[in-house]
């Protein structure tokens, strides 16, 4: 059984690219999608219901920004869309979601570059992954499957992008923001795809839209799903799926067996 993370830079976009023939062939059992941008009534009956699965949506407040989704094979126990802070609530960035014992955190991290590529949101984008990591925390030391899935808008190591010289100072690779990453996989959570291809280079998530940037494969991973010590052992691969267009990002996702949702 697949879970599948992408962030789809605008879903009604991403439909006329063909994202529902790509989810029908997906396998994903769940899938998760960031930068929805998009209320759920602006949205297809197709995207918005399409056949064989069940939806739910976050969006933002502000109109054609930002937002999560659900797309599952079954519907999920529970549904929690509040951080408990309305200046992240207001954003539309987060669904927790439990499928029997199984909880995943479908995740859009803010960008920390600011308006004027200033770095000036790089505090906002710190206190969102430190409000999460402490919503999770009780949970995950309790010994509970958790997944963690979504674009962090950071790339953790060198391996992790193609150009890290050029980009240290650059929102994304900013050495606050990938200390805030070791802080988690220190406490205990497990990036899937290094855990699985620890040394495997030139995998990367997003790309530039800029002409060319993709062919050459100049990209960062900035996407992952963390894994709960709790839920690591029900997994048994992590895959990023770089042929797959229709956004800047590409999915990337776990093959998980089917005894965790019990």
């Amino acid at each position: 059984m697949r879970i599948i993370s992408w962030n789809v830079n605008g879903l009604r976009a991403c439909v006329r690219k063909g994202f529902l023939d790509w989810l029908a062939k997906s396998e994903g059992h769940i899938v998760g999608l960031q930068e929805v941008r998009a209320r759920s009534e602006q949205l297809s009956v197709d995207a918005r219901e399409p056949e064989g699965f069940h939806t739910a949506f976050f969006p933002a407040e502000r109109p054609g920004y930002s937002g999560v989704g659900f797309y599952a094979r079954t519907q999920p126990d529970e549904l929690i869309t509040t951080m408990g802070q309305e200046e992240f609530d207001a954003e539309g960035r987060m669904q927790l979601a439990r499928w029997g014992k199984l909880w995943v955190a479908n995740v859009y991290f803010p960008n920390g570059s600011g308006k004027n590529r200033d770095n000036s949101r790089i505090p906002f984008k710190l206190s969102f992954y430190r409000r999460l990591f402490e919503m999770l925390e009780e949970r995950r030391q309790a010994g509970e499957p958790v997944l963690v899935l979504g674009d962090f808008n950071t790339a953790h190591r060198d391996i992790d992008l193609a150009r890290p010289r050029q980009n240290r100072e650059t929102s994304g690779f900013r050495p606050e923001e990938r200390e805030e990453l070791d802080r988690w996989l220190e406490a205990g959570w497990v990036d899937t795809f290094r855990h699985f291809h620890p040394d495997q280079e030139g995998m990367y998530s997003w790309w530039s839209n800029r002409a060319g940037v993709r062919e050459r494969n100049v990209g960062w991973r900035i996407d992952y799903i963390l894994a709960s010590e709790g839920a690591l052992p029900f997994i048994r691969d992590g895959f990023i799926l770089t042929d797959v267009m229709g956004s800047d990002h590409c999915p990337i996702g776990v093959e998980v067996g089917p005894e965790l949702f019990t």
